[in-house]
């Protein structure tokens, strides 16, 4: 299983949220490169990063951060928040992401999910958030009628390879991830699933991993001290 170390971003500054409310926004380091730097160090090969801004902006916002990091580091950078047209994907993939998450747009603009995994295949996944097991969106700020399970079996059919998915209740929170969820999912589809959200200390990424998740993003366990980077990474091998 794949280790993913976060680094989410407002005003060019690493950021953590509680349960994606922006108001609980929290800066926990000085700066981004060299938090990717210390990931490195850790034993880390990836990187997740979100452009929080992008994805209230609707645009990106932050794209100097994420392409700073994968210029600068050897880190491969997974990257989301904002990306919503075919210009978007084309510039972050000439400029170093090595997979670029869309999300809101595989529920508003399928057609362009498509478009995407036909021209740059598995660099594309789809990330799924989701309140009570039916899909969020905008930032998690609109809710939807559509079970997550369900979009995760149409992303199945567009030609996605990878899911990444947040029970948003648990994101934030180091109360542990959704496991029951997660094993659903990974057992009603066949992309690779990653799990975000309530990874808080090294029984979590042994869960994770014994339920035969591809990935698991970490973020504020890490911040905190909950998790040692390299322990996890360590027991994933």
């Amino acid at each position: 299983m794949l280790i993913f170390p976060a680094i989410d971003i407002i005003d060019g500054k690493p950021v953590r949220l509680f349960k994606g409310d922006f108001s609980t926004a929290e800066q926990v380091a000085e700066n981004a490169l060299e938090t990717a730097k210390s990931f490195v160090l850790a034993g880390a090969e990836w990187i997740h990063m979100v452009d929080l801004d992008g994805s209230l902006k609707k645009e990106p916002v932050n794209a100097k951060t994420f392409i700073e990091v994968a210029e600068k580091t050897p880190l491969k950078v997974e990257l989301g928040g904002g990306i919503r047209t075919m210009k978007d994907i084309c510039f972050y993939a000439e400029n170093g992401i090595k997979r670029i998450i869309l999300g809101s747009v595989a529920l508003k603009n399928p057609e362009l999910v498509k478009e995407a995994v036909k021209e740059f295949g598995s660099l594309i996944a789809v990330g799924i958030d989701a309140k009570d097991g039916f899909a969020a969106t905008e930032g998690w700020t609109q809710g939807t009628k559509t079970h997550y399970i369900d979009l995760a079996r149409q992303i199945e059919q567009m030609g996605v390879e990878t899911i990444i998915y947040t029970d948003i209740s648990k994101d934030g929170t180091l109360s542990g991830p959704n496991v029951e969820q997660l094993t659903a999912l990974n057992e009603a589809v066949s992309c690779n699933i990653t799990a975000s959200g309530g990874v808080s200390n090294i029984n979590d990424i042994i869960r994770l991993r014994d339920n035969g998740l591809y990935g698991a993003i970490c973020g504020k366990s890490i911040y905190k001290g909950t998790l040692s980077l390299k322990e996890a990474i360590e027991v994933c091998k």
